[in-house]
């Protein structure tokens, strides 16, 4: 797949679903785990979607919400917040 300007190249992975312990999960290849940089013991956050899709990723979507929200009311009283920290 040649990447063009805009898009981003998607490399899949298929991974199985296996019993570990008494749940279920699967792993994540080594070359993935280390493009992600992840390390044993972070978390991840598993975000329903439409269509019978989950998404998961290291940032929790909540966090995201407050900072969207927290960074609206600093453009909105960026004035009151300068005279403050003045």
């Amino acid at each position: 797949m040649s990447e063009t300007p805009g898009t981003t190249e998607l490399e899949g992975h298929v991974v199985q679903i296996q019993k570990i312990g008494g749940s279920l999960g699967f792993i994540l290849p080594k070359d993935l785990v280390a493009r992600l940089d992840l390390k044993e013991g972070d978390e991840m956050h598993v975000v329903e979607q439409a269509g019978s899709t989950v998404r998961l990723s290291p940032f929790d979507p909540a966090f995201g919400k407050a900072m969207a929200l927290a960074n609206k009311g600093m453009r909105t009283y960026r004035n009151a917040l300068s005279a403050l920290a003045s």
